[in-house]
């Protein structure tokens, strides 16, 4: 039980005992700097059932838990808030149990337990990774990660969209402009080659609409009608018909694509689970809509075109199939639902890793499939993220004016370099271990610095403002930890006693922050938030870092004081390890 927990249960005591009144709940909160005290109970919610003073109020109940409660060793009340300062031995009892824990604040799944299946990446085969799939990536393994570690069984899972106008456009600029050239004979990843031909494609389109507003077409009809497209169209109509030529074609540059893309996922650090293709998944509905025409969710239009009418959800009528018969992406994702669930009978909820711009539709599928009667739709969650935004603004794949993810992965580790030499910290590295750690330093500081905020808001990316080792960074976390390492590496003692001792404040605020890490876990998984541990593992190096400065840990005055730092700083460095491994990132031993 935890001290909160324990506390609740004893305010709750005080009060039936002291006022005759059974409380719901208790209030608390962490206790003001500028108090004595470890954890600070309001009164002010009290007062709606116990009429007095709240001062007077709060001194009964710390009389009462001064004698009845052994983990309360004195207390102080500031006009409605009872401040409590908890014994030494309460924490020193806490940290013996847990320092041993390697996997201190993870929790086991349970064998009965449902399952959740987490989406993210889903990128098109028409280009290249680029900055913003970084952070759909980053978002989606980190939110997977910590509801591994919240004690749930955990799939992680894509939807590759490999089909439609877009890869056709690709795919006619390699025939029409390629010349057969090949990732191997261009020395291009099979990506970024066939991303240039989707670029190539826009600036002949663009070419074409200029001569045919210039032969006195609107630039609306010069749009629709310029031979590139509508062969783009045609190329698309013989995919669907299964034309052998274009399936080959289409085959074969997705192969390209797909090398491509796990060559960025393995340097990025993420992985998945299972892999869906839109190509596979975007009839799938089809049978699912049928079967809501029947039961009366859908209803027909006289052309023959399938909807699901939500005005009295307060939505508004949204089409599930076009009159020709052919699906519409919500069709898809109706089917795509549907089959994980079939593929994957333990899952019992899903949470979609999707740009804020899908809000709307979303809400339009997860209530679709509600009302089709499945239970688990109540458990689906659209992990909506902002967009992440340059200093030179936005970007536009079609136009090639995108942040590359190789490439960005790639200035990361040089900006670490550069910085690293700078501060010569490396000396006695060889130049493959420097360049090891700084591709650690770099992903770490794009990685924390994304994930640091609140996945709803939008970012501004600054490369060089991330890889700092001051502040809220990656680097400065990951320093501490190396820093806790060469700690370690000096000390040879046994450090698997318990020792007993009086406690340092600057040690009691630091075993204090540790005790909240297993309730951050809990709080990052239910809100889908790695910005909760983030911003956490910065809270306790700040702590440890003010421990560090005002403690002396190897020359402390006697051996179990010095023994009794050691482990301390031993759990924060693991503490940090773990906090980081949810958030995808290294931490280096060296630095």
């Amino acid at each position: 039980m935890s001290l909160q927990e324990t506390l609740s249960n004893q305010v709750k005591q005080a009060v039936l005992a002291s006022f005759n009144i059974q409380l719901e709940s208790v209030e608390f909160q962490a206790t003001r700097k500028e108090f004595a005290g470890d954890i600070t109970v309001v009164i002010f919610p009290m007062l709606r059932f116990i009429k007095g003073n709240p001062v007077q109020i709060g001194e009964t109940i710390g009389n009462y838990l001064v004698e009845k409660v052994v983990e309360v060793k004195t207390f102080n009340v500031v006009k409605g808030f009872l401040n409590i300062e908890v014994s030494d031995a309460y924490y020193l009892n806490f940290f013996n149990n847990i320092k041993d824990e390697e996997t201190y604040g993870f929790v086991s799944p349970k064998a009965d337990d449902k399952a959740i299946m987490v989406e993210y990446s889903s990128p098109n085969t028409n280009k290249p990774l680029h900055l913003g799939h970084v952070r759909n990536n980053l978002l989606g393994y980190s939110v997977a990660e910590i509801l591994k570690a919240s004690g749930k069984k955990v799939y992680k899972t894509q939807i590759i969209n490999d089909r439609g106008i877009h890869i056709c456009k690709s795919m006619l600029a390699w025939k029409l402009f390629g010349n057969g050239e090949t990732p191997e004979s261009t020395g291009l990843k099979g990506d970024k080659l066939v991303g240039n031909y989707y670029v190539k494609f826009d600036q002949e389109y663009k070419k074409e609409i200029e001569i045919l507003i210039a032969s006195g077409k609107t630039e609306d009809e010069a749009k629709k009608s310029t031979p590139l497209l509508l062969e783009a169209q045609n190329m698309l109509q013989k995919w669907e018909a299964g034309d052998e030529e274009v399936v080959e074609l289409w085959k074969k540059m997705n192969g390209w694509v797909y090398e491509g893309f796990n060559e960025t996922y393995k340097n990025l650090g993420v992985d998945f689970d299972t892999l869906y293709y839109e190509s596979d998944t975007y009839l799938l509905g089809k049978e699912f809509v049928a079967e809501g025409l029947k039961s009366g969710v859908f209803i027909q239009e006289e052309d023959g075109s399938v909807w699901c009418d939500l005005t009295e959800d307060g939505l508004d009528k949204k089409i599930v199939q076009r009159s020709d018969g052919t699906a519409v992406y919500m069709t898809q994702d109706i089917g795509t639902a549907i089959q994980r669930i079939k593929d994957f009978p333990d899952v019992g909820g899903m949470v979609y890793t999707v740009g804020n711009e899908q809000d709307y539709h979303f809400q339009v599928l997860f209530l679709i499939l509600k009302k089709l009667g499945f239970e688990w739709a109540k458990n689906l969650y659209h992990l909506s993220y902002g967009m992440v935004d340059l200093p030179s603004g936005k970007m536009k794949s079609r136009e090639g004016t995108v942040v590359d993810a190789d490439d960005l992965i790639d200035e990361m580790a040089s900006t670490a370099g550069e910085i690293s030499e700078e501060l010569g910290k490396l000396d006695g590295y060889s130049e493959k271990e420097k360049q090891a750690l700084y591709k650690i330093i770099g992903l770490g500081a794009l990685k924390y610095y994304i994930l640091k905020v609140d996945p709803k808001k939008r970012i501004l990316f600054d490369p060089k403002e991330s890889i700092d080792f001051q502040g809220n960074t990656g680097p400065f976390i990951q320093y501490t930890y190396a820093r806790i390492q060469a700690i370690l590496r000096k000390a040879d003692f046994d450090l698997s006693v318990n020792i007993d001792i009086p406690l340092h404040a600057k040690e009691k605020e630091l075993l204090k922050q540790l005790e909240l890490f297993p309730e951050v876990i809990q709080n990052a998984a239910s809100q889908h938030s790695p910005a909760l541990v983030a911003n956490y593992t910065y809270d306790l190096v700040k702590e440890f870092n003010s421990f560090y400065q005002n403690v002396s840990i190897l020359g402390a005055d006697n051996e179990n004081e010095k023994v009794f730092r050691v482990q301390l700083s031993n759990k924060v460095a693991q503490t940090i390890k773990n906090a980081f491994s949810v958030l995808g990132i290294q931490v280096p031993e060296r630095m």
